[in-house]
């Protein structure tokens, strides 16, 4: 069968087994060489294709919902429904969405592009379909890592006192992004390899080997349910939430999976079917990667797996960066500890990992878990620094508020991946951080220029007794090597294009570098302000610059409500100073995908929009 030529996931029932293996190894080649040119989630979803194939030969897709968690493993479900034409666009401006997409495919029931999001909603399904009188399955697919998150906890605690009928897909491979951390994860791997596994695994094959195709499968169906009678068993683990549970079953054997998924779809109440599998199955590799290289990738040549966009010898990632910062400042000070949630790799905190295992907590996908243990590290004479997605901050909202803020301590928080970060789109841009903290007493709130101000500003973070984050980027940066210093907090720097002023431009970031760059190749009178502290301001210098009546831009490339050009709008109102203010940024919605340089544009926050600005001021 030809990928391109698959309009509907009902093609797939007419199909052999024979038929799905090889559509299968189709499937796995078609993503690791599409995905090398686009980049994208390439291991989840070559460790989910023969799990994919057979939902959509078990279920009747869209009248059954299949909601995948976090929703990056999906690209196996596009393809089945219709999208593999398209798939060349995957994650591209107006292209394909890394995500599952409502307004892409009525196959996509619901979308997600964090964790743990998928069982409370596939019990907002089932409650609807059941309240309707409807007839039809909810399949929610959910990793061995997100299961563990609180979210997910209390999403399975609400199924088991509803027990409306659902069938949850354990998609267990033992990783998150990288391995899996916590004592729930040792609760899979006990059941991995368990007695109930071993046979399993011995009444299927004994089964299946009478069974040669799918049509023999669905014929004998009933025999299936009395040779698995033994397996749906009340786990220690899913037991106690009143779930029934089947399995664990090999992720990979067509035969055994679509068995499996028929027999749960003639289950009544809710039931997890256990499903081990290999993430990034087919491609070497992706198979052997421990660290999350390959979870997320950029472009890259599929013949050597090496990236094809190089970083200069000079320049590192931002988050490389900084994490290596705090390597440095640990060695000196023994009370820093550093904590994650489930982003070990992405925050390149391996180092510290490596270096200061006994000061480094891993805290799986629990962003609250991870304010709450950080704050009360710092209650306890630590020095924590919290590295933590910008996108993912906002779960981790009520305990910055409530126990860090409220509590004054001095919690170093990293925001990792802060502004647009590019093809990922609308679930992982950065843009709300800023009106998220910027309203939290004693919160101290800040981002820096370059290397230079970056180190500077984390040693005066680890040097001072209230709450400090500190956003940056995704991208590299210049590496610097300099000593460190105290940078006093609230404080802006001026930096001139020529020797006069006619326009003030108040910007923040590596934007600094590049408006003075530009303004002062073209001789512009612009001055530009570098407000490296959104809370607090430095209002000597607001206050000087009213003093001047000259026009201001404020330059934000975050979303405007909330952000710096309101906290500079609400100091001037307050002051009663009048002063002509223009502001960029992004408007009142949500950012698409696509690259950088496109979004920047699309939203009139690239470059040659702020100088046009300038333009008609002068």
């Amino acid at each position: 069968m030809e990928i391109k030529e698959l309009k509907d996931p009902h093609q797939l029932k007419n199909c052999s087994i024979d038929e799905l293996n090889e559509l299968c190894k189709e499937i796995r080649t078609f993503l690791v060489e599409n995905i090398s040119h686009t980049g994208g989630h390439l291991s989840s979803n070559l460790g989910i294709v023969e799990l994919c194939v057979a939902m959509h030969v078990v279920f009747d897709s869209p009248t059954d919902k299949m909601i995948f968690d976090v929703g990056h493993q999906s690209y196996v479900h596009k393809i089945l429904t219709g999208r593999a034409q398209q798939f060349s666009s995957l994650r591209q401006y107006n292209g394909l969405s890394g995500f599952q997409k409502r307004c892409e495919s009525v196959h996509d029931c619901y979308e997600a592009g964090h964790s743990s999001t998928a069982l409370s909603a596939a019990l907002g399904f089932a409650l609807s379909r059941d309240y309707n009188h409807e007839n039809h399955h909810i399949i929610p697919v959910v990793g061995d890592a997100s299961l563990m998150s609180g979210i997910s906890l209390e999403a399975l605690n609400t199924i088991g006192e509803k027990q409306t009928p659902m069938i949850i897909i354990l998609n267990d491979n033992g990783m998150s992004i990288s391995k899996n951390v916590g004592a729930l994860s040792e609760t899979l791997t006990k059941m991995r390899t368990s007695q109930v596994y071993n046979q399993t695994k011995k009444d299927l094959s004994d089964f299946l080997n009478k069974n040669q195709t799918g049509k023999n499968v669905y014929k004998t169906i009933s025999n299936v349910k009395n040779s698995l009678k033994k397996s749906v068993v009340e786990s220690s683990f899913f037991g106690d939430f009143g779930l029934d549970y089947l399995g664990p079953i090999d992720g990979h054997n067509l035969h055994q999976l679509i068995v499996t998924l028929e027999t749960a779809k003639h289950h009544h109440g809710p039931i997890v079917v256990h499903v081990c599998t290999k993430k990034g199955k087919g491609y070497s590799y992706a198979e052997n990667d421990c660290t999350g290289k390959w979870h997320g990738i950029s472009p890259f040549n599929v013949r050597t797996g090496e990236v094809l966009k190089k970083i200069p010898d000079d320049y590192t990632s931002w988050s490389r960066f900084i994490s290596s910062t705090v390597v440095k400042l640990a060695e000196k000070d023994e009370k820093i500890f550093a904590l994650t949630p489930a982003m070990v790799a992405g925050s390149c905190l391996d180092e510290f990992q490596e270096r200061y295992p006994s000061r480094f907590i891993d805290c799986g996908i629990a962003e609250d878990h991870a304010a709450i243990l950080s704050n009360a590290l710092a209650c306890a004479g630590m020095k924590p620094f919290l590295a933590i997605y910008s996108s993912f901050l906002q779960r981790a909202y009520d305990p910055i508020n409530h126990d860090i803020a409220r509590m004054d301590l001095p919690v170093v928080i990293g925001i990792d991946r802060c502004g647009l970060v590019g093809e990922d789109g609308p679930t992982h841009h950065g843009c709300f951080d800023i009106q998220l903290l910027r309203s939290l007493p004693n919160m101290i709130l800040s981002q820096p220029k370059d290397a230079k101000e970056a180190q500077d500003l984390l040693f005066t973070a680890f040097h001072q007794n209230h709450p400090f984050a500190i956003r940056y980027p995704r991208g590299n940066v210049k590496i610097c090597n300099d000593k460190m210093e105290s940078i006093e907090i609230g404080t802006w720097t001026e930096h001139k294009a020529i020797e006069t002023t006619e326009i003030f431009v108040i910007t923040y970031g590596s934007d600094v570098d590049t408006v003075v760059s530009k303004a002062k190749t073209n001789s512009l009178p612009v001055s530009v302000i570098n407000a490296r502290f959104f809370k607090p301001l430095d209002t000597k210098m607001l206050d000087r610059i009213a003093s001047f009546n000259k026009p201001v831009i404020i330059y934000e490339t975050d979303v405007l409500a909330g952000g710096l050009s309101s906290a500079i709008l609400e100091y001037y109102n307050d002051s009663q100073q009048k002063v002509s203010i223009h502001r960029k940024g992004i408007a009142d919605h949500f950012v698409t995908q696509g690259s950088i340089a496109e979004l920047r544009k699309a939203e009139k926050i690239d470059l040659n929009s702020l100088f046009e600005k300038v333009g008609e001021l002068l």
